[in-house]
């Protein structure tokens, strides 16, 4: 990325954009963009919230919802192992516009996952934002020799942080036109997916989903991350996950610029002690216990609001955030456990009900014609072990205590019911 833009090696995203003055000229020039924000928020996003607790469910692919993002460039035979060992349909790949000179090396490693559906995240540098010529060659490129692998190509990212180059909607809506007015004319069987707006900005997701500018996305892309609020249940601006998904639902259902498709390809958890590595200060980080419980907890809240089509994982290996911390060797965290047999357990579930009284959660599906319950408790209680529950803790390990704690730890309860019946 070229000055004042710099890419961090360590965290995996771009350094804090510290020329000031040239964020307040950038801004200034985005002045009229930006008030169109605020006026197109001020007046949808009432809409949508009077409408979200109608928001439909949808009949979500369990196998197809599970989703990890990999970096081609970070020990990539490695990555195609543990891919293979989690079992997971789908993978997210991310590509620099700023690298098409590892251009080879990104479309060897995607036809090797030829297997899995595959979402490619198209990343903009500043050069590609001002340079529509310069990005639409990178993207005929990226269309004509991916379009045979790649399911899905998502426009653009983090669209709502200058440091990832944009500073307005309208700049994102000119980049994204390119990428649609290509599909239009020359790649008319792909899937394009946007506006890639970070944590719970609504209001630039709004501008997105409510202007004049001619396209239309094949569905929503969010990196609705909640790791500042802690746990998945905590509130902001007393918005819990579920609430934040059903928003951003409704959003999407009242606007005629995309189909009725959710995909958050951006999620994680900062972990402990793993500076430089985390993306957020010591402060935001939790310990690989409480990190592995926020990921199943945000993945059994989504699945239960029928309302998300994927959620990738971001990502594989990571020494800051990741599945597998790559600092000495390739170590698996207890998360990768807990995400394996996740999947493992739930690929081919059918979702019935999600209770919660009190903080004590209850999600339960139909798996091969079992009932499965899924506990966990913000306030730790008892649950009697019955002769019918065969019990496993989050890491697929079984489970025979007389007396079972229920807390913040998932735990898995397969019930059968010719047992329970005698």
């Amino acid at each position: 990325m070229r000055k004042p833009f710099q890419w961090d090696n360590y965290s995996d995203q771009p350094a804090l954009l510290k020329d000031r003055v040239f964020k307040k000229k950038m801004r200034k020039k985005e002045l009229s963009s930006l008030i169109k924000t605020f006026l197109i928020s001020i007046f949808m996003l009432p809409i949508a919230m009077f409408f979200s607790p109608f928001a439909r469910r949808k009949g979500v692919d369990s196998k197809e919802f599970f989703c990890v993002g990999i970096d081609y460039q970070k020990l990539p035979e490695l990555s195609y192992e543990l891919i293979e060992e989690l079992d997971v349909a789908s993978v997210l790949i991310r590509v620099k516009l700023w690298e098409m000179d590892k251009f080879d090396e990104l479309k060897s490693f995607i036809v090797r996952f030829h297997s899995k559906k595959i979402i490619l995240k198209i990343m903009q540098d500043r050069e590609n934002i001002e340079d529509l010529e310069l990005l639409k060659q990178n993207l005929t490129k990226i269309f004509n020799e991916l379009q045979d692998y790649v399911d899905i190509f998502e426009i653009g990212t983090t669209i709502n942080r200058s440091k990832w180059g944009f500073f307005s909607v309208r700049e994102y809506n000119r980049f994204f036109k390119v990428a649609y007015d290509l599909k239009k004319t020359n790649f008319k069987n792909i899937k394009l997916i946007g506006s890639g707006v970070i944590d719970f900005e609504y209001h630039y997701t709004t501008h997105t989903l409510f202007n004049l500018c001619n396209y239309f996305y094949d569905g929503i892309s969010s990196l609705l991350y909640v790791d500042r609020r802690g746990a998945p249940e905590n509130k902001q601006m007393g918005f819990s996950l579920s609430d934040k998904i059903s928003l951003l639902s409704s959003l999407i259902s009242l606007s005629p610029k995309t189909t009725h498709k959710l995909y958050i390809t951006e999620t994680n958890w900062p972990i402990s002690n793993t500076a430089p590595y985390a993306p957020t200060s010591e402060y935001e980080c939790v310990d690989e216990n409480s990190y592995a419980n926020f990921m199943l907890r945000y993945y059994f809240l989504a699945l239960a609001s029928q309302k998300v089509d994927v959620v990738s994982w971001h990502q594989l290996i990571a020494s800051g955030y990741g599945l597998v911390d790559a600092r000495v060797g390739a170590r698996k965290r207890v998360a990768f456990e807990c995400y394996k047999f996740m999947v493992k357990t739930l690929k081919n579930a059918q979702f019935l009900r999600l209770d919660i009284k009190r903080d004590y959660h209850i999600l339960q599906f139909l798996v091969d014609d079992k009932l499965l319950q899924i506990h966990w408790s913000l306030k730790e209680q008892k649950l009697k072990n019955e002769p019918y529950f065969h019990i496993f803790g989050k890491d697929g390990l079984e489970m025979g205590d007389e007396s079972i704690k229920i807390d913040e730890n998932p735990i898995y309860i397969f019930i059968d019911e010719k047992t329970e019946k005698q």
